[in-house]
Order: structure tokens, then sequence, then C-alpha cells
């Protein structure tokens, strides 16, 4: 019996009834999409490692595993996961609320790094999807699916993700420029970060290639990037980013290449099309039809 089978199915049996039921992570990014039902159930998912090849680069643990176990492990064989997160927070959480972080723009998307879970349905049942490795998959591709799904459809029990080299130099530079012009002359930037006005870009590899590309950048090093906005976020097409000192004239950061903006205001999400939120809505209907699974979580 594989290391984590009784963990899942028993987490699993914690989900079965009719009641209202609410997983419970680290609570680093708790108030993301709404207040859960106070009448809900309280559970937490599986803790631990249950198996990490550094030669494959792939690491299966417990939903409820905390990043910092994570990364302490990969990171003693020169590894990553390439997420911006607490230390606290757990690796079900950060799949559960689907923020890539700020490097997205080097590493791609966190549901990229995901290639294998098990979670319980909102019956109680235990559901595979996904494999070890990557593949092309037909119809939902659930393992995915629930990337960003804030728990309404269905409970991570245990995930399997895949790990990146970690990077032997990193530098963060600041300065005033054109974000656009920048990103169009350097060489993969992890992250590129915009106010208006001041940039700041993070840059990773080679201590000789990340030197070259600081020399073009022409900006001063600086210990890290702002803080960023919370109170809000904004998906735009990255070409629309040149619009936003005439669009918001609220404090904003935007993450030039990947669109997102982060607000100092809240705004009503009036920005996914009818066609997604049907879509999503119907599915929610398939998979969670009496609406138990973490109620009060609105993904639109």
């Amino acid at each position: 019996m594989n290391l984590g089978t009784i963990e899942r199915q028993e987490f699993a049996e914690s989900v079965a009834g009719s009641d209202l039921v609410t997983v419970v992570g680290g609570k680093t990014q708790w108030d993301v999409g709404g207040t859960i039902d106070p009448n809900a159930r309280v559970i937490s998912a599986p803790v631990g490692i249950y198996d990490y090849t550094p030669s494959e680069m792939t690491l299966r643990c417990g939903a409820g595993t905390t990043v910092g176990e994570i990364q302490d492990t990969l990171g003693e064989h020169a590894q990553m996961l390439p997420v911006n997160a607490e230390r606290g927070s757990t690796i079900g959480g950060i799949l559960a609320v689907g923020r890539s972080g700020i490097r997205r723009l080097r590493y791609g998307a966190v549901r990229d790094y995901l290639l294998e879970s098990w979670h319980a349905d909102h019956e109680g049942k235990l559901v595979k999807s996904g494999g070890p490795t990557i593949k092309n998959v037909s119809g939902y591709d659930l393992c995915r699916l629930l990337v960003g799904s804030l728990g309404t459809l269905g409970f991570l029990a245990e995930v399997t993700v895949r790990s990146l080299p970690i990077p032997p130099c990193s530098r963060w530079m600041t300065g005033v420029c054109d974000p656009f012009d920048l990103q169009s002359k350097l060489y993969r930037p992890s992250c590129i970060l915009w106010n208006g006005n001041q940039v700041w870009v993070l840059l990773e590899g080679h201590p000789v290639d990340v030197e070259r590309e600081a020399n073009i950048t022409g900006l001063s090093e600086c210990s890290g990037p702002p803080v960023l906005p919370s109170a809000g976020r904004l998906s735009l097409r990255p070409k629309l980013l040149r619009e936003l000192p005439q669009m918001y004239k609220q404090d904003w950061l935007a993450e030039i290449g990947v669109g997102l903006v982060h607000l100092s205001e809240p705004i009503k999400n009036d920005q996914s099309s009818l066609s997604a939120v049907t879509v999503m809505r119907d599915i929610k209907i398939r998979l969670d039809p009496t609406g138990r699974l973490n109620p009060g979580r609105e993904v639109f």
C-alpha cells in the first residue's frame, strides 16, 4: 500500500454526508472568494510528503502540506516549486486559490505544476485525475480544473507536483523606464512590475547571464519588489496594460507580459464573459449539485 492511501481515504470519508463542509489550510488567503457559511463543518486535508524523486523532479504529498516543508525538501536537492507564498500556506490552498505568484512571466501558471491529484467529491468519493507525467487529456481536465476553483468543485486530498532547479542567481532591479520596451530587450525575465511610473524587474539564471541582462536594463539593484496591493485584482490582455494610467486613478501594480493588475481598491468582477460564467456554473452543478462544498465561495 502506497504512503498516503489511508490518509486520503480517511479524508474522503470525512467529507461524506449531507451537511455543508469546508476544508481549511493555512488560512493565508482565507478571504479570497467570499465568506464561508458559518454552518459549514470544518475539516483539514492530509499532511506529509509521501514520495520525492529528485531525478524525475516530482513530489507527491498530502494537500495539507505546507509550502515551507515542500520547499525545504526540494531545496536539499537544489530544486524548488516556483510559487510565491507564505511558508505556512498549504499546497492544496495555493492550488485551490490558483494564484501563481509574481514569477509567472518566466515560470508559467501554478496549474502547470500540478501533474496528478486525488480529490474528494461532494459525496465523499475519491477521484483520481491527471498522471505522474505531462500528457494530453480528453474531456474535462479535472486535475487542473480544480486549480482556482476555491474548493467549490472538490477537495484536494493528495497532489503530485513537478519541481524546477533553483536559479543560481537572482537579482531585483528598479528604476523609471518603459516596461514594454524593457520586456522586448530582455531574455525571459522572471517578473516585470509597473505602477505607471516605476518599474521593478526580477532577473534569474546563471550569474554571467544575469549580469549581462542587468546591464541592459540600466536600472539600479534593489532588495525586492514593492508590497502588492491586495484589495482587488484585474486580468487584462497584456497589451492593454499600456492604458492603465488612463483607466485607473487608484494605486495599482501591473505584471507586464502577464496581464494581471493588483488594485488598492476592490472592484466588481465584471470582466468575465457571460459564456465563461455559464460554463463554470454548469460544471459546479454537475460536480456539486447540492452546494455542499465550501458554501459561500464564488469563483466568479
